[in-house]
């Protein structure tokens, strides 16, 4: 495969299950009118609740989120990559916040339970207290899925500060990094694309990025601002402050060509 088109979705999500999902079709559908064969969105897409709040939707990945997903890459044909979804964790009060990638058939390509939890008091910079791990459990693997396009790097919005973990995924021969996010406005407006485009060019790898945006309820909002950044670490596509779909092409054989001009990843000595 010499390049593929790419798909982020961004979306206000909020606790209303069944509308998430109607908004999320829609928004892969215009991905896939623009050509996207690889779409990929938000982190709780489906359902986005207000801090503290319980999750009444957690389900398991044979629920209807994950059949929802099924059905759309199928119908489709494309790579779906599910943001995050609620898994119930039996015999547990807590979930985990879990990705999924799907294959066009409709199958279950690879699942990646959120590693880093968001447990910070932002107060002082205009922010909320958020204590993530009250309400899920921490995964504990590094995945990387293979597709016929390359390695996908699976993380989810807080790993994001961890550059260990993409550079682990690096190692395992990924060439795309997914980082379905909820960034809180405070930190998004200074961190966000600096630290995508950091992810992009240390790894030499394209990022793809699909965000939440807007007010999800009277106490929480995101900061948007979706991305696809490219190995060299430019912006190919961007997402303004609304939900949207954007799409960038990504050449394969240009990944390969700056890996092979500029061998960092062969360079490393720690």
């Amino acid at each position: 495969m010499v390049a593929i088109r790419v798909g982020a979705i961004q979306m206000t999500s909020t606790a209303d299950l069944p509308a998430n999902l109607e908004a999320a079709q829609a928004l892969v559908r215009s991905a896939v009118d623009h050509g996207a064969e690889f779409v990929a969105l938000p982190e709780n897409f489906a359902f986005l609740r207000r801090e503290g709040q319980p999750f009444p939707c957690a389900q398991g990945l044979d629920g209807e989120i994950v059949g929802v997903l099924r059905e759309l890459a199928r119908t489709h044909g494309i790579w779906l990559l599910g943001g995050t979804i609620p898994e119930a964790i039996p015999g547990e009060k807590r979930i985990h916040n879990t990705s999924v990638l799907i294959e066009p058939s409709g199958e279950l390509n690879a699942i990646y339970r959120k590693i880093h939890l968001f447990d910070v008091d932002l107060r002082e910079s205009g922010g909320g207290t958020f204590v993530e791990s009250a309400y899920v459990a921490a995964g504990e693997e590094v995945v990387v899925a293979e597709t016929p396009f390359g390695g996908v790097g699976m993380s989810v919005c807080y790993d994001l500060r961890f550059p260990e973990i993409y550079r682990r995924m690096a190692d395992h021969g990924a060439c795309f990094l997914a980082v379905p996010s909820a960034f809180t406005r405070e930190t998004g407006k200074d961190h966000w694309e600096v630290l995508l485009r950091a992810r992009a060019i240390e790894n030499q790898a394209f990022v793809i990025a699909p965000a939440q945006c807007g007010q999800h309820s009277p106490d929480r909002s995101s900061y948007g601002r979706s991305m696809i950044v490219d190995p060299w670490g430019l912006v190919l596509a961007r997402a303004g402050d609304r939900p949207s779909a954007i799409v960038a092409d990504c050449d394969l054989v240009a990944l390969e060509a700056l890996r092979s001009d500029l061998p960092a990843l062969q360079h490393r000595r720690l």
